[in-house]
């Protein structure tokens, strides 16, 4: 089978309650063997999840009557997003078929829970990749230290005690199952401990949006409709789903920027190609932009790579 794409187990363990329609909904659609690699498993607050850090394991106990663990996933972001971003961004990996279906058990456990509902009401997302999902004769047996009183979670050890033999027999019904084994696992998990984990495509969307305060990194724009999230070196041609291969765009630039007739600088200077107007006889919105320095991430650790830029400049941009 390959090297497992799980991390030694020298990590900690989320434990989840679990709605039982989200996990019928998405059992036949997630690994393995289905289409989607990434969830959103959500909540209806605002709160943003920080338990886990980015490649540890969440786990699903899918509650009463069935108190069990049906499966797990790996943590990769957590971010409070409209109802509708949210669909955007994850469809049917939100564990529902339809926007409308989404907004209606919202607003059914916003109401429960007292919390404010509304169009403009937004939710806790934590994405979540290579979701695995057992069958219901595969399910494994709770700690034994689980209370029915845990409300949202419990955070576990799972290199010992509980935490380590439910972790165990997770890995073996998945062992079972016989999920792909991504190629970079063996970059990502070293022997003992965890490695920085890679984004998914969701990951990244959300990761550079709010790496950028939600706003164009050229014109500030703060419009989330259109807001993108765009690889500085394309997926398909070797780019990874990381912070530092982003750039949020509006929506025009980030066509633009793709097709290079827009791109940035290892300095952080828009340069705006000669080859708009002459290939199209247009661009005055676009030219006053030509020289101007995009706003940077707060953090160093989100700024666009240099090297990356320096790439696009050189082999994207049109000139």
């Amino acid at each position: 089978m390959g090297r497992s794409p799980w991390p030694n187990p020298a990590v900690n363990g989320y434990l989840a309650n679990t709605d039982p329609e989200w996990y019928a909904f998405l059992r036949p659609r997630v690994r393995p063997p289905g289409r989607l690699d990434e969830v959103n498993f959500w909540r209806p607050s605002e709160r943003i999840f920080r338990a886990l850090r980015s490649g540890e394991p969440f786990l699903f106990r899918i509650k009463a009557p069935h108190n069990a663990i049906c499966g797990f996933a790996q943590f990769e972001y957590s971010t409070p997003l409209p109802a509708w971003l949210a669909w955007e961004v994850f469809e049917e990996g939100n564990g529902v078929a339809s926007l409308q279906i989404l907004r209606e058990r919202l607003e059914r456990l916003q109401e429960e829970n007292r919390i404010r509902a509304g169009e403009h009401a937004r939710i806790a997302c934590i994405v979540l990749g290579k979701p695995v999902l057992f069958a219901p004769d595969e399910w494994v047996r709770l700690p034994d230290d689980w209370s029915p009183r845990i409300q949202t979670g419990k955070l576990y050890d799972l290199s010992t005690g509980q935490g380590a033999r439910m972790w165990r027999e997770c890995l073996d019904r998945a062992a079972l199952a016989a999920p792909p084994v991504a190629a970079d696992s063996a970059e990502r998990y070293g022997p003992a401990a965890l490695v920085r984990q890679r984004l998914g495509q969701a990951g990244f969307r959300l990761a550079v949006l709010d790496a950028y305060g939600r706003a164009c990194a050229v014109t500030s724009e703060h419009s989330l409709p259109v807001l993108e999230a765009a690889h500085i070196r394309p997926y398909a041609e070797g780019g990874v789903h990381d912070v530092r291969n982003g750039l949020l765009l509006r929506s025009d630039l980030h066509r633009l920027f793709d097709r290079g007739y827009v791109t940035v600088t290892p300095d952080g200077a828009v340069r705006v190609s000669s080859m708009l107007r002459a290939d199209f006889a247009n661009g005055r919105s676009y030219y006053p932009l030509d020289g101007q320095t995009i706003h940077l991430p707060a953090r160093r650790a989100d700024r666009p790579d240099r090297d990356l830029l320096a790439w696009h400049a050189s082999d994207r941009f049109l000139g």
